[in-house]
């Protein structure tokens, strides 16, 4: 099977932001038959090439055009949002989608970010610990006096104790977060030791560890499927490094993330085999047979739809090919 990552970055070089939007939710529409398990939605404000800024609306979209296809937003950063509002349209999607959402909240690393809504950001952490109680309390029907004020958040979710929600962070701080509200972990640094912390947490405040997870060091995190891999790199080649210098600009003088690469060319970024990577056909379906999923990004740096649909093809006929190969032969 396989994952869309949807960033919705839209450089001036790129797709048009209307075409990119539209295409992204044409994708899941038409691969939630073909193989793909989740879409992944994330969330930035004030970027130059616009990435996605309002993960919850497109979230809707697409709920809306599938079926059973899991969406995550990974990650929302919840010192940016106001809970109560939060908490109303993660109520509603959750209706709309009919609980498919899964929700990695964060605290975002970004300054300019916070500077972009007017808020502290050496107060994030403070702000989530704050928040996120409230947050689940409201999502789980309860009306809450919080700041002076009766607060009850209607309609109810569609699922009885709220939608899955996540802590995504890679600190003992995030794992700690994570444990006293009795919640998942979603890690983008590969730190097994905060695995110790936030269990040792979650039984000290009574619960039972849940779901942590980690990158895989080696893995790649945006994939593409290609019949000819020196002509995908030729025109797939921009879009991948845009993305990568974007990416790696976010988070200045900081390595430990398993989906950043430092390559300042695209010769370098597709020697280095590292969170970018193209493969053929044949490997795409030895992966997926093998049991692990391909992490596709079919819209990567604003690459123009038209050419998108071609590899996502490429990566549903390999999804294709590893069931067959699975079928017993028959007389």
């Amino acid at each position: 099977m396989f994952t869309l990552r949807f960033d919705l970055r839209a450089p001036a070089f790129g797709a048009p932001a209307a075409d990119l939007y539209a295409a992204a939710i044409d994708m899941c529409a038409w691969s939630e038959s073909r193989g793909a398990a989740l879409a992944v939605l994330s969330e930035h404000h004030g970027a130059d090439d616009g990435h996605l800024p309002a993960p919850t609306l497109l979230a809707s979209a697409i709920a809306a055009r599938t079926s059973t296809l899991s969406i995550i937003m990974a990650a929302v950063v919840l010192p940016l949002w106001d809970p109560v509002r939060l908490a109303e349209e993660m109520a509603v999607l959750d209706l709309i989608s009919k609980g498919r959402v899964i929700y990695a909240l964060g605290i975002g690393h970004r300054a300019a970010e916070y500077e972009h809504f007017g808020i502290d950001p050496h107060r994030r952490g403070a702000m989530a610990d704050e928040y996120l109680p409230l947050l689940l309390d409201l999502l789980r029907g309860n009306s809450v006096d919080y700041d002076g004020r009766r607060i009850t958040v209607t309609p109810s979710c569609s699922t009885p104790a709220g939608p899955t929600v996540m802590i995504a962070g890679g600190s003992p701080a995030a794992a700690r977060r994570a444990a006293r509200q009795g919640l998942g972990l979603v890690s983008q640094t590969y730190r097994p030791e905060l695995k110790d912390i936030y269990e040792a947490e979650c039984r000290a405040h009574g619960h039972e560890p849940g779901f942590v997870q980690f990158p895989d060091p080696t893995g790649p995190t945006a994939v593409f499927v290609a019949d000819d891999i020196d002509r995908a790199w030729d025109e797939l080649g921009p879009h991948l490094q845009h993305d990568a210098l974007m990416a790696a600009s976010y988070r200045p003088g900081d390595d430990t993330v398993a989906s950043i690469s430092r390559a300042r060319t695209v010769a370098e970024l597709r020697a280095e085999n590292g969170p970018y990577r193209i493969i053929s056909v044949a490997e795409a379906a030895e992966t997926v047979a093998g049991g692990r999923l391909l992490p596709l990004a079919p819209l990567c740096g604003g690459l123009a739809p038209e050419i998108a649909w071609r590899y996502l093809e490429h990566a549903a006929n390999a999804v294709k090919r590893s069931r067959q190969s699975k079928e017993p032969a028959t007389n």
